[in-house]
C-alpha cells in the first residue's frame, strides 16, 4: 500500500489558475451584481417578485444548462473547451448590462451570463476533480471558491469606491467590470493545460440510462440535499435588498456582499482542507445550524448589528458547505461521469433555485422581508432533519467483517 501524501504537498499549478480564472471573473460579475438588485427596483422600478423571478430564472438557466455542459464534456471526453467558452459568454454579456435601459435588457444580459455559467460550471468543477490528486480534493476545492469568493468581495468594494467616486453612476460601474472578465479568459487559455484522457477509453452517451446507474444512492442523497440546501439559501440580492429597505444609502449597499464574500473567502480554504479529515455530515450538519442562526438574525432586523451578524454567518455557512458539496459530489460520481454528475446536481439545484428566489420575492411582497428569512429558516431545519437522519442510518448499517490473516 501507498503512504499517504503528505498534508504539505502542493496543489497543481493548473488548479491555481482555475483559482485566479473564477476569481477575474467575479470581480466583474460582482460589480455587477452587487448593484443590479438595487439598480431594478431604484432605476427601473421593478418589483421584489420580478427581482426574485429574474435572479432565480437566471441562475437556474446556469444550473439547468450544466447537466448539459458536464455530460457534453464527459463524452467529448475534454473540459477546457467548454470552459473558455462559457467563460467568454460571460465576458460578452457584460456590456449589455451598461446598455440596459429597460428590465427586458437586464433579463437578456442576466440569461447570457448564465448561459455561459451554465456552459462553464460543470466541466470547470471536473476539470477541478481530474487535476487534484484524491486525497487534496477537499482542499483543491476550497482553494479555488476562496479565491472565487476574493473576487466576490472585490468586485462589491469596487463598485462602492466607484459609487461613490462618480455620484451613482451604475453604468460607468458596469462598463469598469469589462476588463476583468476580459482578463480571465486570457489567464484561462494560458495557464491551465487539460489532463490527456485515458487511450483507448471509448466514448458512450454518459446519460444513458445504464450510465445514469452507475450513479450511486449515495450521489442522489448528495444531490436531494443539494436541492433542500438551495431552497433554504436564496439568491443573495435579498441580502443587499434587507439592508437597502431598512436605509443604507445606494452607494454603500455593496457592503452586503463584501461582507458576506470576505468571510466565505477565508474559511472556504481552510474548511475545504478540514472536510478531507473531518465527517462530511456532521460539516454539512454545523452549516446549516449556522444557516438557521443568520435566517433568524436577518428575519430579525435589517439594519445594525444584527443584521451585518447575520450577513456574516451567511458567508460562514457558504464557506462551510460549497466547497464540501462538491467534494462530494466528485467522490461520489465515477471519474468518466463526473462532468454528467456534476451538471445533473446543479441541474436539480437550478428548479430549486428558481422556486426559492420566485418564493422568496412573493413572501417579500407580500409579508415582508421576515417572512423571506423566516422561510428560508424552515428549509434550512428541514435540510438539518435529512442530514442527521442519513447520518443516524450510516452508523446504525451493520459495517462487512474485516478479514483475519
Amino acid at each position: 500500500m501507498a503512504p499517504p501524501a503528505s498534508p504539505s504537498k502542493r496543489l497543481p499549478a493548473g488548479i491555481w489558475a482555475l483559482g485566479f480564472v473564477s476569481l477575474l471573473m467575479d470581480i466583474s460579475s460582482e460589480m455587477i451584481h452587487s448593484l443590479l438588485p438595487v439598480f431594478m427596483v431604484t432605476a427601473l422600478g421593478v418589483s421584489m417578485l420580478t427581482v426574485g423571478l429574474i435572479e432565480g430564472a437566471a441562475e437556474a438557466t446556469a444550473m439547468i444548462l450544466k447537466v448539459f455542459s458536464g455530460a457534453l464534456s464527459d463524452w467529448w471526453g475534454k473540459r477546457k473547451p467548454l470552459a473558455v467558452l462559457g467563460y467568454g459568454l460571460g465576458a460578452l454579456s457584460k456590456p449589455l448590462f451598461a446598455l440596459a435601459s429597460t428590465a427586458g435588457w437586464v433579463v437578456t444580459a442576466r440569461l447570457l451570463d448564465r448561459v455561459g455559467k451554465g456552459i462553464r460550471g460543470a466541466p470547470r468543477d471536473a476539470l477541478v476533480a481530474d487535476l487534484a490528486p484524491p486525497e487534496q480534493r477537499g482542499a483543491a476545492f476550497g482553494l479555488r471558491q476562496s479565491l472565487d469568493t476574493v473576487g466576490a468581495f472585490v468586485g462589491p468594494l469596487l463598485a462602492m469606491g466607484l459609487m461613490l467616486l462618480w455620484a451613482n453612476d451604475f453604468r460607468a460601474v458596469f462598463w469598469v467590470a469589462v476588463i476583468p472578465a476580459a482578463l480571465c479568459i486570457v489567464v484561462l487559455v494560458c495557464g491551465v493545460k487539460e489532463p490527456e484522457r485515458p487511450a483507448g477509453q471509448p466514448r458512450t452517451n454518459p446519460i444513458r440510462r445504464e450510465n445514469l446507474r452507475r450513479l450511486s444512492p449515495g450521489y442522489w442523497w448528495v444531490v436531494a440535499l443539494g436541492a433542500i440546501f438551495t431552497l433554504a439559501r436564496f439568491s443573495e440580492a435579498f441580502l443587499v435588498l434587507r439592508l437597502q429597505q431598512d436605509g443604507l444609502p445606494l452607494a454603500w449597499t455593496p457592503l452586503a456582499l463584501v461582507l458576506m464574500n470576505l468571510v466565505f473567502a477565508l474559511g472556504a480554504y481552510p474548511l475545504g482542507k478540514l472536510s478531507d479529515r473531518v465527517s462530511h455530515t456532521t460539516l454539512l450538519a454545523w452549516g446549516l445550524v449556522v444557516l438557521l442562526a443568520a435566517d433568524a438574525l436577518l428575519a430579525l432586523s435589517g439594519r445594525g448589528l444584527v443584521a451585518w451578524l447575520g450577513i456574516a454567518l451567511w458567508g460562514l455557512h457558504m464557506a462551510m458547505t460549497q466547497g464540501l458539496l462538491a467534494t462530494m459530489v466528485a467522490s461520489a460520481a465515477p471519474a468518466d461521469l463526473r462532468g454528467t454528475a456534476f451538471g445533473m446536481f446543479n441541474l436539480v439545484s437550478g428548479v430549486a433555485l428558481l422556486v426559492a428566489s420566485a418564493l422568496a420575492g412573493l413572501l417579500w411582497d407580500r409579508l415582508g422581508a421576515s417572512a423571506t428569512f423566516s422561510a428560508g429558516m424552515l428549509f434550512a431545519t428541514l435540510a438539518l432533519a435529512g442530514v442527521l437522519v442519513h447520518a443516524a442510518r450510516v452508523r446504525a448499517t451493520p459495517k462487512p467483517p474485516t478479514p483475519q490473516g
